[in-house]
């Protein structure tokens, strides 16, 4: 169940506010917005590389440390450890922080669908913020039928049959079609592939934001078309 636009959380819940990683986490503590408040970032980019069914079991750690390149205590001290106040459950009200684009709504179904496999029934209210992290929209959701949507779009590769939350519908239409042959980003690349790297990551970068993808998972993505 998805609801915009809802009112003042209760005062007296203990909240924790989930961020979509550092770099949001090191503006909201420069600016001191939700100072005093529990915040830790989640660091992935779940819409690139393979993952598996069992959200943050040993299997999806050696998956995705394998994905980053790192070992599975490195991916463990990097991603795992900032979110061990999710992983103790110790509070009530859950405050997600995301941006619109398709890195961000992947790792969001992720958080969504661990919850949701974890059956942990707290409320949860969704900030959708802009590139300036600035919040524009907001939901107030549930978990239930999020982690069959994860299976769903990130194991299987299969669109859901319905995705109420219209923003996490955009990213999941993006995340499974932007790799494919002819997609716009493919398309861009192979026109561009004797563009020399640094200026082609620029054009990408520029380009293409609505997908959020970072320096890493382009540089990936040109290596191994050029591979071909």
């Amino acid at each position: 169940m998805v609801t915009k636009n809802i009112g003042r959380e209760d005062d007296s819940a203990k909240v924790l506010h989930l961020l979509n990683g550092e770099s949001m986490l090191h503006i909201f503590n420069k600016s001191h917005f939700l100072k005093g408040e529990t915040l830790i970032p989640f660091n992935e980019a779940m819409c690139y590389g393979k993952t598996s069914a069992d959200i943050f079991s040993p299997l999806f750690n050696k998956t995705r440390s394998r994905v980053h390149h790192v070992t599975v205590d490195e991916y463990k001290e990097r991603t795992l450890k900032p979110l061990e106040p999710l992983f103790l459950k110790n509070f009530n009200q859950l405050e997600l922080w995301f941006d619109f684009d398709m890195f961000c709504q992947i790792n969001l179904l992720t958080v969504l669908g661990w919850l949701d496999q974890e059956h942990h029934k707290c409320s949860i209210k969704l900030h959708l913020i802009d590139d300036q992290f600035k919040p524009i929209e907001e939901y107030s959701l549930t978990s239930e039928g999020y982690y069959l949507m994860y299976k769903q779009v990130l194991v299987d590769r299969k669109m859901p049959s319905t995705i109420e939350l219209s923003p996490l519908l955009k990213g999941v239409e993006w995340y499974l079609s932007y790799l494919k042959k002819d997609s716009e980003l493919m398309e861009y690349i192979l026109l561009n592939i004797d563009t020399s790297e640094n200026e082609l990551l620029l054009g990408l970068l520029n380009e293409f934001k609505h997908y959020g993808l970072g320096n890493t998972q382009y540089l990936e993505i040109i290596r191994e078309l050029r591979r071909k």
